[in-house]
């Protein structure tokens, strides 16, 4: 990358300019920026995409494990309580099989003070795990705060280079400069995704009644929606007990994938939703291209999508699944070629 960019740079100046001074120190400039910037964000890569997602996981895994032992810890203390009432009530007439039945209650009674410890133990690792969770954050904002800082530097650095030099370069110079700006601000956005996802899941504090309407409207009007895309909404939709940034990123980025990847001439996006039992479920469904089935799963993992779009960095999905999941909620997509796609989610009442 260094030596490409150093001889693209050379390529289009005069000898002069070319064996000048101050463009060695540009170059050296751009080159430190890009080696800090490609072994930290590597780092960050790889950190994100494992560490993040595992102790997630682990961490909802243990929470329902800690609700399981805690209903059979209540269980079996009813279980000892009405053995010892009964036992208490009959004490003028003890047999043996009240003798087995007070053995019994004191074998349940030990059996909870096992699983009492049991689920202490578990508390303690889930309370490791949030700290090693605060931690990977603490750690992706700081990596992130010096991926940026070579990255604007080169930034700045191009912009003056072609400040100074508007004269010398031609049409074909003025589209590599735009190219490496583009490139800048990918990376920028990349970092961003990273930092957003690294923060879901951090705490479910502060969940209140969201006035979904209220928020989806409030995303229309934020986005840029081409004059062939039509948005419905088939009706009134509810007020749900979340927080309202959090569920404006779900719907901005489902509803921001359908238009992004609609081909249709005419095309058509609806948004709407079902109240189910113990579960809200929304969908946002479109004409557009459709996706074939292999691809289901792969699409809601981080860093992965199916085409190179601008703006496009391949977290949406896996912010939205990331989310929904912090609700007890799924997310699943239908969809085929040609015909459009739906995609599903659930937020739990």
């Amino acid at each position: 990358m260094n030596s490409l960019l150093k001889r693209q740079i050379r390529k289009y100046l005069n000898k002069d300019l070319a064996n000048s001074k101050e463009l060695e120190a540009f170059i050296s400039a751009v080159n430190h920026s890009y080696n800090n910037f490609d072994e930290q964000f590597i780092m960050l890569q790889r950190a994100m995409t494992i560490s993040s997602d595992e102790l997630f996981k682990a961490n909802q895994s243990l929470q329902k494990k800690t609700e399981a032992q805690k209903k059979v810890i209540s269980k079996l203390n009813s279980a000892f309580e009405t053995l010892k009432s009964k036992k208490q009530s009959n004490e003028k007439e003890i047999d043996l099989k009240d003798l087995d039945g007070l053995k019994l209650a004191e074998f349940i009674n030990e059996q909870a003070q096992k699983v009492v410890e049991v689920n202490q133990q578990r508390e303690k690792l889930l309370e490791e795990l949030s700290y090693q969770n605060q931690e990977l954050n603490d750690y992706a904002h700081m990596i992130s705060h010096d991926l940026k800082t070579p990255l604007r530097s080169i930034d700045t650095l191009i912009v003056w280079l072609y400040d100074d030099n508007q004269k010398v370069f031609n049409q074909s110079d003025r589209e590599t400069i735009y190219q490496i700006r583009n490139n800048v601000e990918k990376m920028e956005l990349l970092i961003n995704g990273i930092l957003e996802y690294s923060t879901i899941g951090k705490s479910q504090a502060g969940k209140y009644n969201v006035d979904v309407n209220y928020a989806i409207n409030e995303i229309l009007g934020r986005l840029n929606i081409p004059s062939n895309i039509t948005i419905v909404k088939k009706q009134e939709f509810p007020l749900i007990k979340a927080d309202m940034y959090r569920i404006q990123q779900v719907f901005q980025n489902l509803i921001s994938n359908a238009i992004n990847f609609n081909d249709k001439k005419k095309g058509l996006v609806e948004i709407g939703f079902e109240n189910l039992d113990n579960y809200w479920q929304f969908y946002v469904k479109d004409n557009g291209q459709g996706i074939e089935p292999q691809y289901f799963d792969k699409i809601f993992k981080t860093f992965q999508k199916l085409e190179n779009k601008v703006g496009s960095i391949g977290m949406g999905l896996s912010v939205v699944k990331k989310i929904v999941n912090m609700y007890d909620g799924e997310v699943w997509v239908e969809s085929e070629i040609g015909k459009g796609s739906t995609f599903f989610f659930t937020i739990k009442k």
